[in-house]
């Protein structure tokens, strides 16, 4: 019969529960194993990173390896990621019934969750016999890092429950992971928790309560949060900013960032690209070209996460001459690099830049394509009249080699697609054929097409599904009307507005969401508006 190998953990567990099972007279040590150790050349190979030589030095040494060796160890493990390497030395602990205290059972914890194994993590913290908070703290941060926050959130009720009083890292670790309307309604319980705790005022605290807040929308309350820190740095300054950029409320994150470089605030790279960020919101090219160079200026390092930033800038300004440059200086490009790039050519209907960037992707074949590519791509060959060429790209990457996940919002993307270019037909059939029920934002699109090309049949068919979802929309109703008319069918025209009176559907009428006041405003009139009024515009953010 053939062998199965046995997992390591299995055997450790199996040998370690033996252990346990013996009298306590086994774990008594003979007189000859108390000898006093010599470990100056173990510790020599620890402190010269020979890592190897170490280990099999202490294999020699066996019960005479105590505490400092095995800390010396393991630390090179954590630092070196080095996975055999550690569990030889756990292994080595189990073997010569060494107890570790529970210092060095968290140094195995933190071990294992560096090298992302989380089953041997959990092994460990469970057969601790003692626990601190530091012990809970570092498992709790496992799991937020890997985004297993409902296990992190579940581990932290235990913790309490145990009577163990979380620190200022527990509190912090804990927001971050409170995410999502549930992990929200969470953190506002931690939150009092916090409140009611020594470490209201902690730095690290207060960052990561606001950045909870900013994320949840509610950035009004992470505004009071912040202004009650009794001392900020750039990691709270840049929270607050880039949740206002995120929320769109870019006048406020650039009033901010202007009070707060006045104050003296020191800026990184993060808080630029947050501040990018809002300037992209106001298509204000000349100050994003303005803050550009103070970075240049400034010899900041080009993080991707900046580099991303300035291409989205400047192509939401409509300089994607710009945009490309910087893409193309860019040298470790991620899926957000490509994304921006993308997703600029495609706001812009340029359907054949779109495409022909998007082979490069996949010629360079580093970056995998995901669901917002596939949506830039789509969206391009919409607007840039590339309609066979679209349902290509989203058949090869919704069931090819490049598979990515597709949404209904994709689906949604090639009926428009379809119905622009005038093939009603194909996109009615491809509707029929989706895996998801369309929504109404699908059918209206259809039902547009319908009117515009006075494709009757299809039209009153997708009119009577859009009703069913949304009875009370009057704009179904009036181009279904206008269909009619258009076909010549002036008494179907006719009982479609009979039944609009009927059922007292009133049209909301158009608006523009430009202001008068706003129409003739210039750059320099949207940087006064924002609290940027001297006369190089925003140099004074930099003096």
């Amino acid at each position: 019969m053939r062998r199965t190998r046995t997992p390591y953990f299995y055997t450790i567990k199996h040998v370690f529960s033996s252990i346990i099972e013996k009298p306590s007279f086994y774990h008594q040590t003979p007189t000859f194993w108390s000898c006093p150790s010599n470990t100056s050349a173990l510790v020599a190979l620890s402190s010269n990173g020979l890592l190897s030589e170490a280990l099999f030095e202490m294999a020699k040494q066996g019960l005479e390896v105590k505490f400092k060796e095995y800390d010396t160890r393991l630390n090179q493990c954590i630092n070196q990621r080095a996975i055999r390497e550690g569990q030889r030395v756990h292994t080595h602990m189990i073997k010569t019934h060494y107890q570790p205290p529970v210092y060095l059972r968290t140094r195995l914890i933190v071990f294992y969750i560096k090298c992302e194994l989380l089953d041997d993590t959990r092994w460990v913290f469970d057969e601790m016999p003692e626990r601190n908070v530091v012990s809970w703290t570092a498992l709790i941060s496992g799991y937020s890092q890997k985004g297993y926050v409902s296990e992190a959130l579940h581990l932290f009720v235990q913790m309490l429950r145990s009577g163990t009083e979380p620190n200022e890292f527990t509190f912090a670790t804990m927001l971050t992971s409170c995410i999502g309307a549930v992990g929200f309604h969470f953190g506002r319980q931690v939150h009092c928790l916090v409140v009611k705790s020594p470490f209201e005022s902690h730095i690290y605290v207060g960052s990561s309560l606001l950045d909870m807040y900013a994320k949840a929308g509610k950035v009004h309350d992470a505004r009071d949060v912040f202004e009650r820190l009794p001392e900020r740095d750039v990691v709270s300054c840049t929270a607050i900013i880039s949740g206002y950029a995120q929320q769109g409320l870019d006048e406020e994150a650039l009033e901010l960032f202007r009070k707060l470089q006045a104050e003296g605030m020191s800026s990184n790279y993060v808080t630029y690209a947050s501040v990018l960020t809002a300037l992209s919101g106001f298509a204000a090219v000349e100050l994003g070209r303005q803050l550009h160079a103070h970075i240049i200026r400034l010899e900041l390092p080009f993080y991707t996460v900046l580099q991303n930033s300035l291409v989205d800038m400047y192509s939401k300004c409509g300089n994607l001459a710009y945009s490309r440059r910087v893409f193309n200086q860019i040298s470790e490009k991620t899926v957000s690099s490509w994304n921006a790039m993308l997703v600029g050519y495609s706001k812009h209907g340029m359907g054949k830049e779109v495409v022909e960037l998007f082979e490069m992707m996949r010629e360079e074949n580093k970056i995998k394509p995901d669901g917002i590519t596939l949506l830039a791509v789509l969206s391009g060959c919409s607007h840039g009249g590339m309609e066979d060429k679209g349902v290509q790209i989203f058949n090869e990457i919704s069931i090819g080699k490049d598979r990515a996940k597709v949404s209904i919002e994709h689906y949604g993307c090639v009926v428009d697609l379809l119905s622009r270019a005038g093939q009603v037909e194909r996109a009615f059939q491809f509707i029929r054929e989706m895996p998801f029920p369309p929504t109404a934002a699908i059918l209206g699109s259809l039902l547009g097409a319908c009117w515009a090309h006075l494709c009757v049949d299809i039209g009153e068919i997708v009119a009577k599904q859009l009703l069913e979802i949304e009875p009370e929309n009057a704009g179904t109703y009036v181009i279904l009307s206008n269909l009619y008319a258009s076909a010549g069918r002036w008494e179907d025209a006719r009982s479609v507005r009979e039944m609009v009176n009927e059922l007292a559907i009133v049209k909301e009428s158009g608006k523009s969401w430009i202001g008068p006041d706003l129409i003739h405003k210039t750059e320099k009139d949207i940087a006064k508006h924002s609290g940027i009024s001297s006369k190089d515009q925003v140099r004074y953010l930099y003096s």
